[in-house]
């Protein structure tokens, strides 16, 4: 027994098995064919949308262009088909959009490649993969996998941006570089939030959820004296670390493990949770997708036991998931109350970023009405 899911397949020898890799944790397909520069993109999205994998034996580069032609097909509209009637809601939409989003993936993930026991790839026009992979999954164990495509082209995405960094006009235009699966700062408005609000204390923060290390690492910039930041992602610990380090923000800030709070108490304790209360699809979903408020609502509800008298919680969320339908502000009020808090001010920012400004985006209402906002609540008096 293997501690590993597989993949099969048929060859010309015979069956063969390998280990199967799935960020997501999807399952390994139980139809697999091989295809290679003769499988048309025609064929190869009915394969793929009847639930039968592709395992490429061609030219890599002839891979990527099949891939990118199936993605038109499955954008495609219906010939004969009646004009979809629009959402009723923007809930509907999101939903409709969630579901779109699943059938893609789905579809598209069909597209398996073949790796070595050092992950090299052993196709023509092959780029050197190695290194991508080891980062996210680890040193290699020698044995032969199969993984989708788009997965390896996502593990080599998150390589760049690993490699180049995302820039933090908080940070003087400093650095930060994203691990895979680490939710990247790409949208600043958080980061900015963090920056100019007015601290209350220089003395100690908390950074509940550091994931890179941004928000920590702006509190140090700006004289915190000492910053203790936590994460339970393994990721998200290395990540922190190594950019807190590179920043030279090592001394003042201690990145620890932690499922919420460090022991202790701190005057200020900053929390940049998931936005959308929705089931994520996938592990790396989980920066953005908070299933039933549970990091919120642990958030709020252990910041009273652990804020110093006098301090203050940030709680830095989007409102988009009040325009969706997913949740309203009296709700969001009611758990600030229940958890014995109170506001003691709010600063707003509107996003930058494209999506805000297209209306062709499926869930542009709810974008183009977006605001971030940080909160600043404060232990209630009794």
């Amino acid at each position: 027994m293997t501690e590993y899911p597989t993949l099969t397949w048929p060859d010309t020898e015979g069956p063969r098995t390998v280990r199967w890799r799935s960020e997501a944790g999807v399952p390994a397909p139980k139809r697999v064919v091989i295809a290679d520069d003769r499988t048309t993109a025609d064929a190869a999205y009915r394969l793929a949308s009847e639930g039968t994998a592709l395992l490429w034996r061609g030219d890599y580069q002839n891979a990527r262009q099949l891939l990118q032609a199936m993605g038109r097909r499955a954008e495609r509209k219906p010939r004969k088909a009646a004009p979809p009637k629009a959402p009723a809601s923007p809930l509907e939409a999101f939903h409709l959009h969630r579901q779109a989003q699943a059938q893609r993936a789905r579809t598209l993930g069909m597209v398996l490649i073949p790796l070595e026991g050092d992950y090299g790839i052993n196709l023509r026009r092959a780029p050197d993969v190695r290194l991508a992979c080891e980062e996210a999954w680890g040193a290699p164990d020698g044995e032969a996998s199969a993984v989708s495509l788009r997965e390896i082209l996502g593990l080599v995405g998150a390589h760049e941006w690993r490699k180049k960094g995302v820039e933090i006009a908080a940070l003087n235009g400093a650095r930060i570089h994203p691990y895979y699966g680490v939710f990247s700062p790409v949208r600043g408005e958080y980061v900015d939030l963090v920056a100019r609000t007015a601290l209350p204390s220089l003395e100690k923060a908390f950074d509940i959820g550091t994931g890179t290390g941004v928000l920590a690492a702006v509190l140090a910039s700006r004289g915190m004296k000492r910053v203790v930041a936590t994460d339970q992602d393994a990721r998200a610990l290395a990540c922190a670390n190594e950019n807190l380090a590179r920043l030279g923000y090592a001394a003042q800030v201690e990145v620890v493990e932690a499922d919420l709070f460090p022991p202790g108490r701190a005057p200020l304790i900053v929390c940049n949770p998931p936005w959308v209360p929705a089931r994520p699809a996938s592990p790396i979903e989980y920066a953005v997708f908070d299933p039933e408020s549970r990091m919120l609502r642990g958030f709020l509800g252990g910041l009273k036991d652990h804020l110093e008298p006098g301090g203050e919680g940030w709680l830095i969320l989007s409102d988009f998931a009040e325009h969706l339908g997913l949740r309203t502000r009296e709700s969001l009020i009611e758990m600030i109350v229940q958890a014995g808090l109170e506001v003691a001010g709010r600063e707003d920012i509107r996003p930058r970023h494209p999506k805000a400004s297209d209306p062709d985006d499926p869930l542009y209402r709810a974008r183009a009405a977006e605001l971030t906002s940080l909160w600043r609540l404060k232990v209630r008096a009794e």
